[in-house]
């Protein structure tokens, strides 16, 4: 016998919970998007037919909703019967996420108060500057217009001083220019491309239920079974790690515009989207 494939009672209390609620595989499956072929590997408890890491303990999750039972005691009680890397990868104890949360409190308290100790100072300096200019401009005294004065017109029966000499025309000043009109293929309008000069934003939207998992910029955004309807906004700076059970499920935009399709349906999928490879993902349409 596999190691996969230990003789435990996980599966049976599956099973035993699912009988007393009455509930079918068939039922479960298409509630929750999960083959029936998997849950009766989940109920035999070869976990060799699961798809691994996060994605298992997300199928156990959904099962335990199914039929009744506690969803994290249910995935307590799976990764202590099978301690496998297949199973565990990715899962954090509770002593483990509790430091993950004080040493982030502890990095942004530090960054607050960097931030305090260099924008006082310059707030100050921003401030005496503005109050010493505005105290100069009150100081200086106002100059006067200067007063352009005109030639007197030259009367009709004034004579030249010299008859030989003749008036001379005054010269015509010439019109401005109109500059010529732009051809018209300078002026035709494109649609520019969403601009990702200060980031992105990613909006994800669940059209069914569908689990999905997204890191974004090194930190755990999303990794939870989305609900039908669910939308969520994603402020990326650097790159977003996607990954979703159903790849047809989830809807993505890039910047307000429409992302094509991450897969088929039912594909599980990974994809990695940051501000130099945005644009792949566009849809084409």
């Amino acid at each position: 016998m596999s190691a996969d494939r230990m003789p435990t009672d996980f599966g049976t209390k599956l099973r035993e919970a699912r009988e007393r609620k009455g509930v079918s595989l068939r039922a479960i499956a298409d509630a929750t998007k999960i083959s029936v072929a998997v849950l009766e590997a989940l109920e035999r408890n070869d976990v060799s037919r699961l798809p691994g890491g996060i994605f298992s303990r997300a199928f156990v999750r959904s099962y335990a909703v199914e039929v009744g039972l506690d969803p994290e005691a249910t995935i307590q009680e799976f990764v202590a019967q099978f301690p496998h890397d297949s199973v565990t990868a990715g899962h954090q104890t509770a002593a483990a996420v509790e430091a993950s949360t004080l040493e982030s409190d502890r990095r942004v308290a530090r960054v607050f108060l960097r931030l305090i100790g260099v924008g006082v100072p310059i707030a100050g300096a921003v401030l005496y500057f503005g109050l010493g200019m505005r105290r100069a401009q009150q100081q200086r005294p106002a100059e006067p217009a200067p007063v352009v004065s005109a030639p007197a017109p030259a009367s009709r029966g004034d004579a030249p001083a010299d008859p030989g000499e003749r008036a001379t025309p005054p010269t015509p000043t010439p019109a401005p220019a109109t500059p010529a009109a732009p051809p018209a293929a300078s002026v035709a309008s494109t649609k520019p491309d969403p601009p990702a000069d200060e980031g992105l934003t990613i909006g994800l939207s669940a059209r069914r239920r569908c689990y999905v998992s997204a890191t974004v910029d090194g930190r755990k955004a999303i990794e939870q079974l989305l609900p039908e309807g669910d939308h969520r906004t994603l402020e990326v700076r650097r790159e977003m790690v996607l990954t979703a059970g159903d790849a047809a499920a989830i809807v993505m935009t890039l910047n307000g515009a429409p992302a094509r399709p991450l897969g088929r349906a039912g594909e599980v999928v990974t994809v990695r989207v940051n501000p130099a490879n945005f644009k792949d993902f566009l849809s084409t349409r």
